[in-house]
């Protein structure tokens, strides 16, 4: 019988320090989701994780709920909303569910590349990769003049997606230009929802004050 077969509690595998993982736990808490979560060394994953996850050499992010394991970003976030639908974090309609993956897939491309980028490198690689992070970011700023969330006016996944991002920012030595003001207060209405403050692990909570 599989690991996956004995547990009865859904279980997500997840560095306490990953964005990526800390974006699926944001999905968790808004819907206060029972989940036993188990904080892993990416560097050392255990058996039992590689057992579930054929992937563990380059992504240790897992979502196990009894005989059903999942590894990807977007399908984890999504099969949550549909399992657990209240409070929905996607539209109903087609086009605005394909615009919100949309942007869900923009936000994984031009903020968490070069976002894994800082993890080494020489100097010059990572200035980089701050440069790109602040531009992208200064780029949607106006957007949040428009609209209180991210293109809506209801809080979605692509907002649990941009979340981690900006917590993470002065920890990364990312500071935002003047013209970015909107978007700095977006981040603190996010940074002031209870599923984000019950997201966060104590690593994360060090981030900031």
């Amino acid at each position: 019988m599989s690991t996956t077969n004995r547990r009865s509690v859904m279980m997500l595998y997840s560095d306490k320090m990953d964005p990526v993982g800390h974006a699926v736990r944001i999905v968790l808490a808004e819907k206060d989701i029972n989940v036993e979560i188990q904080y892993i060394d990416a560097g050392d994953p255990p058996v039992e994780l590689r057992e579930l996850n054929p992937y563990t050499d380059t992504d240790t992010l897992t979502l196990a709920d009894r005989d059903l394991v999942l590894y990807d970003i977007q399908v984890i976030m999504e099969y949550l909303d549909e399992r657990f639908p209240h409070p929905p974090l996607m539209p109903v309609d087609p086009v605005a569910r394909a615009t919100c993956r949309q942007l869900c897939f923009r936000v994984r491309r031009d903020i968490y590349v070069p976002l894994a980028q800082l993890q080494g490198g020489n100097e010059i690689a990572l200035a980089n990769a701050r440069k790109t992070i602040r531009d992208n970011l200064t780029a949607i700023a106006g957007a949040f003049d428009q609209k209180p969330y991210f293109m809506s006016d209801e809080y979605s996944l692509v907002d649990c997606c941009l979340a981690p991002v900006l917590w993470r920012l002065p920890y990364l030595g990312i500071k935002l230009p003047a013209a970015a003001k909107p978007l700095q207060k977006y981040a603190e209405r996010l940074f002031a929802r209870p599923g984000f403050r019950k997201s966060l692990s104590d690593a994360e909570r060090e981030l900031q004050p």
